[in-house]
Protein backbone atom coordinates (compact mmCIF):
# COMPACT_ATOMS: atom_id res chain seq x y z
CA UNK A 1 0.00 0.00 0.00
CA UNK A 2 1.67 3.33 -0.77
CA UNK A 3 1.57 5.84 1.68
CA UNK A 4 -0.59 8.32 2.68
CA UNK A 5 0.01 12.43 2.21
CA UNK A 6 0.31 13.69 5.08
CA UNK A 7 -1.22 17.33 5.46
CA UNK A 8 -0.42 19.65 8.58
CA UNK A 9 -3.06 20.54 11.83
CA UNK A 10 -5.70 22.29 9.59
CA UNK A 11 -4.34 22.38 6.00
CA UNK A 12 -5.92 19.74 4.44
CA UNK A 13 -7.82 20.40 1.22
CA UNK A 14 -11.85 20.75 1.30
CA UNK A 15 -13.91 17.63 0.99
CA UNK A 16 -11.33 15.47 2.97
CA UNK A 17 -12.74 15.03 6.71
CA UNK A 18 -12.37 13.26 9.57
CA UNK A 19 -14.29 10.12 10.79
CA UNK A 20 -15.88 12.52 13.05
CA UNK A 21 -16.59 15.09 10.67
CA UNK A 22 -18.17 12.73 8.75
CA UNK A 23 -20.38 11.45 11.33
CA UNK A 24 -21.02 15.25 11.76
CA UNK A 25 -22.27 15.51 8.30
CA UNK A 26 -24.49 12.23 8.68
CA UNK A 27 -21.72 10.14 6.76
CA UNK A 28 -20.14 7.36 7.18
CA UNK A 29 -16.63 5.81 5.20
CA UNK A 30 -18.45 2.87 3.65
CA UNK A 31 -15.49 0.34 3.86
CA UNK A 32 -13.15 3.25 1.34
CA UNK A 33 -9.54 3.22 2.87
CA UNK A 34 -8.24 6.35 3.39
CA UNK A 35 -6.92 8.66 1.47
CA UNK A 36 -4.85 10.97 3.73
CA UNK A 37 -3.90 11.42 6.99
CA UNK A 38 -3.44 14.51 9.21
CA UNK A 39 -0.78 15.14 11.64
CA UNK A 40 -0.14 17.53 14.83
CA UNK A 41 1.62 17.78 17.97
CA UNK A 42 5.16 17.31 16.31
CA UNK A 43 3.98 14.08 14.52
CA UNK A 44 2.57 12.18 17.71
CA UNK A 45 -1.37 12.64 16.63
CA UNK A 46 -2.77 12.55 13.63
CA UNK A 47 -6.26 11.63 12.39
CA UNK A 48 -7.40 9.68 8.84
CA UNK A 49 -8.90 11.57 6.39
CA UNK A 50 -11.64 9.98 4.12
CA UNK A 51 -13.00 11.90 0.70
CA UNK A 52 -16.64 13.31 1.24
CA UNK A 53 -17.89 11.90 -2.79
CA UNK A 54 -17.17 8.47 -1.39
CA UNK A 55 -18.45 8.24 1.52
CA UNK A 56 -22.04 6.92 2.62
CA UNK A 57 -24.96 7.95 4.60
CA UNK A 58 -25.10 6.77 7.93
CA UNK A 59 -27.69 4.11 8.40
CA UNK A 60 -30.43 4.48 10.52
CA UNK A 61 -30.90 2.99 13.83
CA UNK A 62 -34.07 0.46 13.58
CA UNK A 63 -36.14 -0.78 16.33
CA UNK A 64 -34.11 -3.74 17.35
CA UNK A 65 -30.79 -1.67 17.07
CA UNK A 66 -32.31 0.33 19.52
CA UNK A 67 -33.81 -2.32 22.10
CA UNK A 68 -30.02 -4.12 21.73
CA UNK A 69 -28.05 -0.74 22.75
CA UNK A 70 -30.37 -0.12 25.74
CA UNK A 71 -29.58 -3.51 27.08
CA UNK A 72 -26.29 -3.11 26.55
CA UNK A 73 -26.33 -0.04 28.43
CA UNK A 74 -28.66 -1.48 30.99
CA UNK A 75 -25.84 -4.34 31.61
CA UNK A 76 -23.59 -1.53 31.89
CA UNK A 77 -25.39 0.28 35.00
CA UNK A 78 -26.17 -3.22 36.79
CA UNK A 79 -23.83 -4.01 39.29
CA UNK A 80 -22.81 -7.31 39.37
CA UNK A 81 -23.01 -8.03 43.40
CA UNK A 82 -26.31 -6.73 44.52
CA UNK A 83 -27.96 -7.02 40.64
CA UNK A 84 -29.32 -3.51 40.56
CA UNK A 85 -29.31 -0.71 38.18
CA UNK A 86 -27.59 1.96 39.64
CA UNK A 87 -28.04 4.56 37.03
CA UNK A 88 -24.08 4.78 35.97
CA UNK A 89 -21.64 3.40 34.96
CA UNK A 90 -20.07 0.29 36.62
CA UNK A 91 -16.34 1.31 36.71
CA UNK A 92 -14.42 -1.57 35.48
CA UNK A 93 -11.73 -1.13 37.68
CA UNK A 94 -14.11 -1.50 40.62
CA UNK A 95 -15.52 -4.11 39.05
CA UNK A 96 -19.05 -3.36 41.27
CA UNK A 97 -20.82 -0.44 42.16
CA UNK A 98 -19.64 1.96 44.98
CA UNK A 99 -21.88 1.02 47.78
CA UNK A 100 -20.31 -2.84 47.07
CA UNK A 101 -17.25 -1.91 47.13
CA UNK A 102 -17.46 -0.26 50.26
CA UNK A 103 -19.06 -1.52 53.13
CA UNK A 104 -19.13 1.10 55.43
CA UNK A 105 -21.61 3.12 52.73
CA UNK A 106 -24.96 3.09 53.18
CA UNK A 107 -27.02 1.50 49.54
Amino acid sequence: MPALPVYPYRCAPDGLLTRRQLRAAGLRPGGVDPVAEIRWRRGRRFALLYDRTRALPVRPMTAGRWRSHAAMMRARRTCPACRLDRGYVIPPALGCCWPCHDPLTVA
